[in-house]
């Protein structure tokens, strides 16, 4: 299985940790009934569809650092993520590194890069340990052609995410932490993009750090100024988001 809203500029150290271990590929193994529970499309499949699918499907547990995808590599698998984070970016390129966005549990991706049967332009890293769950190209193709249902779900997996990657945009502009945190957050709780996360995701400050740019004292002080709005809950090992659409329109706080 080893074969990306809008950029904004990674800082100086954030990146995890790489992890070497035995190529993700040789790990992968059958989902369980649990972790096939846990991916969003396949209700949509008829009887038949469902069964191949499931057949193809591979997960794997992605360590700490480790890439899933690689830029240059060719595009052989549909990735998403079953539980964990994961982080896309274009480290190792030849331009500045930038990360683009992050991967909580429920989303997939890669669908473009597929469907033009291109090599990756970005990496995509576990920013902890991380089930990942891929779908073979020839099958993702077959699924195309053969399910209208399927179809309808990648349209609005594109026109989503398109309209993720243009908010993102305007955040590159922003040099305010506490909008910054605000709108990235609110991405991680797109709930088309990201069904898995519900109410509730599972991140440190130092992860989160490593998505927005930022510092992890500078997100820890971000964080709670929004939990201040009533915006969002600071819990053990997480953020619960309680006003999601709060978050989207939270305003750049004056310093004057």
């Amino acid at each position: 299985m080893n074969s990306a809203s809008g950029p904004r500029s990674a800082s100086s150290g954030a990146h995890p940790p790489s992890s070497p271990s035995i190529p993700l590929r040789q790990r992968a193994r059958s989902a369980t009934a649990a972790e096939l529970a846990a991916i969003p499309w396949l209700d949509l499949l008829d009887e038949a569809q469902r069964e191949r699918a499931v057949q193809q499907l591979q997960v794997a547990e992605a360590d700490v650092g480790e890439r899933v995808c690689r830029i240059g590599r060719p595009a052989t698998f549909w990735f998403g993520v079953v539980d964990g984070l994961l982080k896309m970016s274009n480290d190792d390129s030849s331009g500045p590194a930038i990360t683009f966005t992050g991967v909580p549990p429920g989303g997939w991706f890669g669908e473009g890069t597929l469907l033009k049967r291109e090599s990756y332009r970005y990496n995509i890293q576990a920013l902890r340990r991380s089930v990942v769950a891929g779908l073979p190209i020839e099958t993702f193709h077959e699924l195309l052609e053969g399910s209208i249902p399927f179809n309808r779900f990648m349209l609005n997996q594109l026109n989503e995410r398109l309209g993720q990657f243009i908010a993102a945009r305007e955040i590159d502009r922003i040099s305010d932490p506490e909008l910054r945190v605000a709108r990235n957050l609110a991405a991680l709780f797109h709930p088309q993009l990201y069904p898995g996360v519900g109410s509730l995701l599972r991140i440190t400050q130092q992860e989160l750090g490593y998505l927005v740019g930022l510092s992890r004292q500078r997100v820890n002080l971000a964080l709670h100024t929004l939990a201040g709005h009533g915006l969002i809950r600071i819990e053990y090992g997480g953020l619960r988001v309680l006003d999601l659409q709060g978050l989207r329109r939270f305003p750049l706080l004056s310093t004057g």
